[in-house]
């Protein structure tokens, strides 16, 4: 089957590929995203209300995601320093997770969770 979008990968292989990926990384709660998180991203999101990527742009996008901008890889300090925050809105903060895991054919980064 020709591939075209660069990951060398056929939809079925791809899928079984993140499947492994999902099981590998763990739950949200697991990862730390409790119910502690839930109310620290609110209160952000209420602080930062407007995505900063598509600010940066000239576009205006109400912010919904509180992104790790060095993936946190687990590290507790880094995990909850506010200083490494951002607001994203879902499409900017998809975008830089899929530049940083090697999602929609992007090669891997080394980033991860964010």
């Amino acid at each position: 089957m020709l591939v075209r979008d660069g990951s060398g990968l056929c939809d079925q292989h791809r899928k079984q590929v993140q499947k492994e990926a999902d099981e590998k990384r763990g739950s949200a709660t697991s990862r730390g995203y409790d119910s502690k998180w839930r109310r620290s991203r609110e209160s952000y999101l209420r602080e930062h209300p407007l995505c900063v990527d598509c600010r940066k742009r000239g576009f205006i996008e109400a912010a919904t995601v509180v992104d790790h901008i060095i993936p946190h890889k687990g590290d507790q300090k880094l995990f909850w320093s506010r200083s490494n925050w951002q607001p994203l809105c879902k499409p900017c903060h998809d975008r830089k997770t899929a530049t940083e895991d090697g999602g929609f054919g992007n090669p891997r980064r080394g980033g991860g969770g964010g």
